[in-house]
């Protein structure tokens, strides 16, 4: 998935050309991935382009900063006009939004006191995560940050590392996305998505103790079941049930409703997508499309004429 460069990035309160969106090599988040990021999505709806649950993402980036101990400089309501400023100015959308916050030039130990908060805000355009209709996914040998090792909800760019062994074991493996473990067995998550299991009409989703990341794409998904009148269990799951489970998906930014066809090769059910996970896609397109009512006020319109739409 290459990057498309747009014209403008931001920068501490100012726009700046892409190309001169650097940082020093010496910069404390080179050496030790002292940084957290958020990802969003810009829908092109059909009242106009709209951002997704943008509140509640940077609200996450300031969690996240806060867990790492990083005084970001903005508000919430100044991260969010960052944001909308952005993408009016690079005239973008459909497009996905990576706004981060990294701890730059200054410092050289471990210990990041001393070195300066940078915040920076991207976006460009981009189509479809997980290939195809359905992935077929494994189990990873790797296994999630165990509790008390590093902060699982917190955004942040160290815990990457681990998501890319799983991610590339996976792709090693001929399959499209590794599912881990947590230390203690149980099912967590993707190297970038939550976990869903539908069996016997009800949801299972991983709790956030099981080392997940608190995923706003997971809550939107419990919110429209919920709303569909399902009955939805955050409840730490054995690795066994995602064999027998009836269907199971991924939720995220990147990922959206992402079906699971299989994992190790068996198949979920009958291989198809199942009726529930269905239902909630079509919901949850049919609210970022515009087709469908925001009754939960998700999205935020930004002043962006498409000239051409990106596969979402």
């Amino acid at each position: 998935m290459p990057i498309q460069t747009t014209k403008h990035i931001w920068h501490n309160g100012k726009l700046l050309p892409w190309e001169q969106a650097t940082i020093h090599i010496m910069s404390h988040v080179i050496h030790y991935g002292s940084s957290v990021f958020e990802g969003i999505r810009c829908y092109q709806t059909e009242t106009g382009a709209a951002i997704f649950r943008l509140s509640e993402h940077m609200q996450r980036l300031l969690d996240s900063a806060k867990i790492y101990r990083m005084e970001l400089p903005y508000t919430l309501e100044q991260l969010n006009a960052a944001v909308v400023n952005l993408v009016e100015a690079n005239g973008v959308a459909p497009c996905y939004i990576r706004p981060v916050a990294i701890r730059g030039y200054g410092e050289i130990g471990v210990s990041p006191i001393g070195s300066p908060i940078e915040v920076y805000v991207a976006n460009f355009p981009w189509g479809k995560y997980v290939a195809g209709d359905a992935a077929d996914v494994c189990i990873s040998s790797w296994n999630r940050l165990a509790p008390n090792t590093m902060p699982s909800m917190a955004k942040a760019g160290a815990n990457y590392m681990n998501s890319q062994l799983i991610r590339m074991e996976a792709a090693a493996n001929g399959y499209s996305e590794g599912i881990a473990l947590d230390v203690n067995g149980y099912l967590s998550e993707g190297s970038g998505e939550n976990l869903f299991i539908v069996r016997g009409g009800i949801l299972y989703t991983t709790p956030l103790a099981d080392s997940i990341l608190s995923g706003i794409t997971r809550d939107s998904v419990i919110t429209l079941a919920r709303e569909m009148g399902y009955t939805i269990v955050e409840q730490s799951l054995p690795r066994e049930m995602i064999y027998i489970a009836d269907e199971v998906f991924f939720t995220g930014t990147a990922a959206e409703v992402t079906p699971i066809r299989s994992v190790d090769r068996v198949l979920v059910k009958d291989g198809q997508v199942g009726p529930i996970t269905k239902q909630l896609a079509a919901e949850f397109f049919g609210i970022t499309s515009g087709k469908r009512p925001d009754r939960f006020g998700w999205l935020t319109p930004v002043k962006v004429k498409a000239s051409e739409t990106v596969p979402a």
